[in-house]
């Protein structure tokens, strides 16, 4: 498990380096003292483990998920309790409160370990052209980090993009042009100008005006493709 450390201390960080060494599948492949150097480092290590300080010079561990194209798996430490809520709301797989005790770090560990996003040490960092799985969001107060493959339908607004998510529906400062390149091919559908479709969603399809197909989404909503992209569909599928 590749594990970078994000804290503006040098003690905390000193700290976590002693515990995380008693660890044998545990490489921690850098630090970063600011939100800056934190994104940078994240880019150019793709650790599986983020240990994200949640007050750090030039913001805070959620403005660091903002800003990460795909933020690894996040484990906040802190020295404030009232965090955590926020913490857990961005599906962080734990928090840590200071000063860190060598079972909680283990428990930490164990939930990356079991969820079985944390790599061994030996396993090279994602080549370019991976698909984007999660992305983090920021809807007001609320901030979490979201499944692509569980988005049924992403919405173009401008260079941003709407995440129609049941219940909510966050922007994402991403340009859709920008997101049909990343995402998984085999997953996401661009149906028109403004709509990407999750093809594990799709309940059913009927034809639509002037040669269209208008395809109904799990829990009702219903999208109208372009006419062109109703062509490709059809040969996609064999229709």
């Amino acid at each position: 498990m590749r594990v970078l450390i994000a804290d503006d201390e040098r003690l905390a960080r000193a700290e976590l380096r002693r515990l995380l060494a008693a660890f044998p599948d545990v490489e921690v492949v850098g630090e970063a003292t600011h939100v800056d150097e934190t994104c940078r480092q994240v880019e150019a290590l793709s650790p599986d483990l983020l240990l994200l300080d949640i007050q750090m010079p030039g913001g805070t561990g959620f403005d660091v998920l903002e800003r990460l194209e795909e933020p690894p798996d996040v484990v906040f430490t802190t020295a404030y309790d009232e965090h955590a809520v926020r913490a857990f709301s961005v599906n962080a797989l734990d928090y840590l409160l200071k000063p860190i005790e060598a079972p909680r770090l283990a428990e930490a560990l164990e939930r990356v370990r079991v969820r079985g996003q944390g790599a061994p040490a030996s396993t090279p960092a994602q080549p370019p052209g991976t698909p984007l799985e999660r992305v983090f969001v920021r809807d007001g107060e609320r901030c979490w980090l979201v499944q692509l493959s569980q988005v049924p339908l992403i919405t173009s607004e401008g260079n941003y993009a709407r995440l129609e998510l049941e219940g909510h529906q966050p922007l994402l400062p991403r340009s859709l042009n920008y997101l049909e390149e990343r995402l998984d091919s085999a997953r996401f559908f661009r149906a028109s100008r403004q709509h990407l479709v999750n093809l594990d969603f799709i309940e059913a399809m009927e034809p639509g005006p002037s040669g269209t197909l208008v395809v109904r989404l799990r829990g009702g909503r219903e999208v109208e493709m372009s006419r062109r992209q109703s062509q490709r569909f059809r040969e996609r599928m064999s229709l």
